[in-house]
């Protein structure tokens, strides 16, 4: 198997240029923090390697050329960064064990927020940007520190089961998805939806959630049509 032949192919430079925007969409609107958390997108080859963000580079500066390819234990195969080898504890096992494709990990600060209450979680039958998660949530209630180690990262995505998003305790969130437009689109409106849970809490009034049902619906609705993820993220790439 040759990395960089692989590396510089055609399909997986896409993957790299769309790795990257999303990384530098994410900084543009205030979901990034520092030089740490990963986003990381599985090839399709089956060979169980992934492209992620090296370390130490600011995501608003990240192009497709700094994308790295690493193998399952996050030990670099292609690029020229290094990568933070703890970075595929999470990364590694909710790509192997819940099965998705692409995994956005974030502290951003909303849905960081909801992750400190007593709910852990946001409520998906409040807004309407809210009901488009309904069913997808899972929560992890417990904390444990740094994920140093492989065993952390099996028992959060254990704890994901089927869910695609994810409340990690005191920690952060993980935003999952089969391609990145649609992945990086829900990311961005989940923190919406949390800010304006966190915005209405923050008036003291009782909350109005609606039914479960109508919940339910609009998330079918919303998955149905994805066609505005797309088109969102081919804006992003005329204006990031």
């Amino acid at each position: 198997m040759n990395h960089e032949n692989d590396y510089q192919a055609e399909p997986c430079q896409q993957a790299r240029t769309d790795l990257a925007l999303a990384l530098r969409a994410a900084a543009h609107f205030g979901l990034s923090e520092g030089v740490c958390n990963h986003f990381s997108v599985e090839l399709p080859d089956g060979s169980g390697r992934f492209l992620l963000n090296p370390r130490g580079l600011l995501w608003s500066e990240v192009q497709a050329d700094d994308i790295v390819m690493v193998d399952v234990h996050g030990e670099a195969l292609a690029g020229r960064h290094p990568v933070e080898s703890t970075a595929m504890h999470i990364h590694s096992s909710i790509h192997h064990l819940a099965r998705q494709a692409v995994v956005l990990h974030t502290h951003m600060p909303y849905a960081t927020a909801l992750t400190l209450t007593q709910d852990r979680a946001l409520n998906t039958t409040l807004s309407q940007n809210a009901m488009r998660f309904h069913g997808r949530v899972a929560i992890d209630p417990h904390y444990n520190g740094l994920a140093l180690d492989a065993g952390e990262g099996e028992r959060i995505a254990r704890a994901m089961g089927t869910a695609d998003i994810a409340f990690l305790a005191n920690h952060g969130v993980v935003v999952c998805g089969p391609r990145i437009d649609h992945a990086f689109d829900d990311l961005y409106y989940l923190e919406r939806a949390c800010m304006a849970q966190v915005l209405a809490q923050s008036t003291g009034r009782p909350l109005k959630p609606a039914d479960a049902d109508t919940a339910a619906h609009v998330a079918s609705q919303m998955q149905s049509e994805r066609l505005q993820s797309e088109l969102f993220f081919e804006a992003l790439r005329r204006t990031v």
